[in-house]
Parts: structure tokens; C-alpha cells; sequence
């Protein structure tokens, strides 16, 4: 039976939900329908989406919350690789990814957690590579986050590297490196076509150096779309010179209502019930160890962390919301996230009302019989 994983289809603009493991998601707002992340929501989120065609479920790993005045965003979050496993053993078609840090976990491990993965969902598991960020975390487990952007990746390419020969090689080996030293070691079972796709996320120069070298999927913040273009270009042509075709992605929020005036309100209303000590918190985090987004747009970016935790704003009727996504794959973007204030009430509406729009619009096909049949 042959695998296939959503992600590996090309010329399809990809759509997936973001964070839906985190309390809150990605809104840092206190409104009493926020989302809850509890196993059931994330269970019935999975199945929703599936069933939709979505293409792949992102979560983020996160070890303590942000803290705040009243909410501690993202205090509760479902660990990554378990969340996964019990996904893809719920669903049939829809790719669903492990996000994990290099510095918290062994390769030799990881390598074998992500075959299984990939065991139990016929081929459409992923993995999410994070380098390193967030100070307080890493404090939190006990680990210091080095402060040159080259160290930190240095560490995660060889980290991939061990990963990548454990996948590669039949039989044991031994791997001598800078900072792993194996001896007599392998991974069996193996990912069912041999490794699965990578994404990475990254701001700093040697962040994308090492995402265009790895990754099949590289996220970046569209906050300006006007810059994107050049951006996205600019980092296609990277991996081109390393010889490599790597697909461009970022991440959306999403207030879609039958009017403007609702999907306007709406916004504005849980913009108001923001927790802005936990959304500053996040944007000096953000600032100080990712340098992930133009320091010209802060007031923008701070609206828009408080919204979405800078997402590109998807924020209007399905009309709207599909020129949106259709002003994203003009930029040169090959796919979004999407998150909402309430994950499993709001997509439904996503789902009957926008995702036939780009149909129509020749943005997205509808979901290959053989997906399903590789599923089964």
C-alpha cells in the first residue's frame, strides 16, 4: 500500500491549523469562549479538519506559559510527539506534524518517536525543528540557550544530521561529531518513504541558512505584503543554490463573518479583552531572541501579537477572507495556518463558506481519492 502525505503534494496552495495544542491558541485575549486545548477540543478539531481536507495540524511545544495579568497565554499545552501519536491514529488523510527542540530532546530518540509517528499514520507524520528562542523555557528545563545564533544552530544541524544518517543507514554506525558521540547505534523502524518533511521557522540569517539547507517547509511572517515578495523569492532562490525546492509558508488569524461589520466587531471585541502584560511579555521574548519580524512595524506587530500572535489578519466575510488568502499565494506564499479565537466553533463557517470560494478559484482541489485510500 502506498503512503502519501498531504504535504508532499505540490501545486496546491496548503492550508493546516496552528497551536490549536496551546491554551488559547493564538489569541492572547480573555474572552470567555477563547479556546480551551483540552485532549476532546483538539480530538474533535482533528477529525473536523480532516474530514474538510485540510492538509496538515502544527502545534506548538511549549514548557511554560507567558504569563500575563490574567490568563498566563499558552499556560496549557498538550507535548507535542504524544498529541501527534493519538491524532493520526484518530484521523485518515490529514498530515500531522511533532514540533520539537533540539536542545530538550536526543536525536536518537527523536529519530525513532517520529518512525512511529509515521508507522501510525501510514506516512503522514512531520517534524517541526526549533533551534532554540525562547530564554525562560530553556531556564525552565534547565538548560542554558547559548546567545550566538551559530552556536544554536550548529548544535540543531548536527542534531538533524544524526536524525537524518539514523534514517539513511541499515545496520548500526558510529557518529563522531562536536556534540554527539554514538557508538553502535541505529533506528529501526524507519519513516515509510525514508524521512518525512521538515519545518523550520526562523528569522536570524543563520536561521534561514539552516532552514533552506533542511527544511522542506520554511515559515515566515507575512506582515507586509508588499515585502514578501522579494523575501520569498529571495529565500526560494537560497534553497535553489543549495539545491534544494523549499516551499515558503506563513501563518494566519482568521474572524470570518457573514458581514464586515461582524467580523469587524468581533475582532475588535476580543482586541479590547487582550491580556497586553502577556502580549508584551511575547513581543520582547520575540524581539530579544528571534529577531523574527521588522523592527519598523512594533505598533503593528503588537496589534497584530495580541490578535493572532502576528499572524496575517484574515478578518472579514468569506469574500474577503478568500481574497485575502488569495493575496497571500499572489506574494509567492505555497500555504497558511490558520488559527480563530474558538478553533472548532469557528472553523465550521471556514469550512462551508470560504474553502469552496478557493475552490472556485482554482487555489485548492479537492482532496485526492488516494489520500484516503493510502489511509486506510
Amino acid at each position: 500500500m502506498t503512503s502519501l502525505n498531504p504535504l508532499d503534494r505540490r501545486g496546491r496552495f496548503k492550508l493546516g491549523i496552528f497551536a490549536a495544542n496551546c491554551s488559547n491558541g493564538m489569541s492572547v485575549t480573555k474572552v470567555p469562549e477563547r479556546w480551551d486545548a483540552s485532549w476532546e477540543s483538539n480530538l474533535s478539531l482533528a477529525r473536523m479538519t480532516d474530514e474538510a481536507g485540510l492538509d496538515f495540524l502544527l502545534p506548538i511545544a511549549r514548557w511554560i506559559g507567558y504569563g500575563g495579568r490574567d490568563i498566563n497565554f499558552q499556560k496549557d499545552v498538550l507535548e507535542t510527539t504524544t498529541w501527534a501519536a493519538g491524532l493520526l491514529a484518530s484521523t485518515r488523510r490529514i498530515a500531522v506534524i511533532s514540533t520539537v527542540h533540539t536542545a530538550a530532546n536526543n536525536p536518537v530518540v527523536v529519530a525513532k518517536q517520529i518512525a512511529t509517528l509515521d508507522a501510525i499514520g501510514n506516512g503522514r507524520a512531520g517534524l517541526n525543528v526549533v533551534a532554540g528562542w525562547n530564554a525562560p523555557e530553556y531556564a525552565a528545563l534547565g538548560l542554558d540557550l547559548p546567545a550566538s545564533h551559530v552556536e544554536r544552530y550548529a548544535y540543531a544541524q548536527e542534531w538533524l544530521d544524526v536524525i537524518g544518517r539514523l534514517w539513511e543507514t541499515e545496520g548500526s554506525f558510529d557518529f563522531d561529531g562536536r556534540f554527539f558521540q554514538l557508538r553502535g547505534v541505529h533506528s529501526d523502524p524507519k519513516p515509510k518513504r525514508g524521512r518525512v518533511p521538515i519545518v523550520n521557522a526562523a528569522g536570524s540569517g543563520e536561521g534561514r541558512g539552516f532552514a533552506v539547507r533542511n527544511a522542506d517547509f520554511l515559515f515566515t511572517p507575512a506582515i507586509d505584503l508588499s515585502r514578501s515578495g522579494a523575501e520569498i523569492a529571495e529565500l526560494k532562490a537560497a534553497g535553489r543554490e543549495a539545491g534544494r525546492d523549499v516551499e515558503v509558508l506563513t501563518f494566519s488569524h482568521v474572524v470570518c463573518r457573514p458581514s464586515e461589520s461582524e467580523a469587524k466587531a468581533y475582532y475588535d471585541h476580543c482586541l479590547a479583552q487582550t491580556d497586553w502584560e502577556a502580549t508584551d511579555n511575547l513581543v520582547n521574548l520575540q524581539f530579544a531572541h528571534a529577531h523574527s519580524f521588522p523592527h519598523d512595524l512594533l505598533a503593528l506587530i503588537r496589534e497584530r501579537m495580541a490578535a493572532g500572535h502576528g499572524g496575517f489578519p484574515l478578518t472579514g466575510t468569506p469574500d474577503q477572507v478568500a481574497d485575502g488568502i488569495e493575496a497571500l499565494v499572489e506574494a509567492g506564499f505555497g500555504g497558511t495556518t490558520l488559527s480563530f479565537v474558538n478553533y472548532a466553533e469557528e472553523f465550521p463557517y471556514f469550512r462551508d463558506e470560504v474553502l469552496p470560494r478557493l475552490e472556485e478559484r482554482g487555489l485548492r482541489s479537492a482532496q485526492p481519492d488516494a489520500v484516503v485510500q493510502a489511509a486506510e
